[in-house]
Parts: structure tokens; C-alpha cells; sequence
């Protein structure tokens, strides 16, 4: 180890990230210039949600048209199941 004292200031003095650790506690990371977020939480260029909210889009299993189908068998479903229970 050096005994070198840097000029670690400005470092010590930069605002920290915002995110929580996996054990609860804040991350101790500096806060990337002009974000809130380290490099490592999302504060890096090209990082977080494209624009114009694509990540919003459903498609295939959970959106509205599969919903709605599986609505439907599940009220044929419950009608096959009275009609059976009337012919026993």
C-alpha cells in the first residue's frame, strides 16, 4: 500500500446513489453526473426505458384479447360442469 493521500475531495463530496442494496441499506456508489443513479443502478448512457413507453406493450399471454379468451373457457368450462352435474 502507498502512503499517497490522492485528492479524493471531490469524491467524498459527490452525492451518492439512490438505490438500496440487496441487505436493505443505500448504496454507497457516487451518483452519476446529472442522474441519480450509479453506473451500476442504471445511472450509465442507454440505460432505463426506451422513449415513447414500448415497455407498456402486452402481447401474448397477459394481453387483453388472451384475457378475455381465457374468460370465456373458463365460463364454458363452469357451464359443462352444471350441465353435467344436471344429467347425474
Amino acid at each position: 500500500m502507498s502512503d499517497h493521500a490522492g485528492p479524493t475531495g471531490a469524491m467524498l463530496a459527490s452525492p451518492r446513489c439512490d438505490a438500496k442494496t440487496r441487505c436493505g441499506g443505500a448504496c454507497r456508489s457516487p451518483a452519476v453526473r446529472g442522474k441519480k443513479r450509479c453506473r451500476m443502478h442504471g445511472g450509465a448512457p442507454g440505460s432505463g426505458a426506451p422513449r415513447g413507453n414500448r415497455n407498456a406493450r402486452k402481447h401474448g399471454r397477459f394481453s387483453r384479447g388472451a384475457i378475455n379468451e381465457q374468460r370465456r373457457i373458463q365460463d364454458l368450462l363452469v357451464d359443462a360442469r352444471k350441465f353435467l352435474q344436471g344429467i347425474k
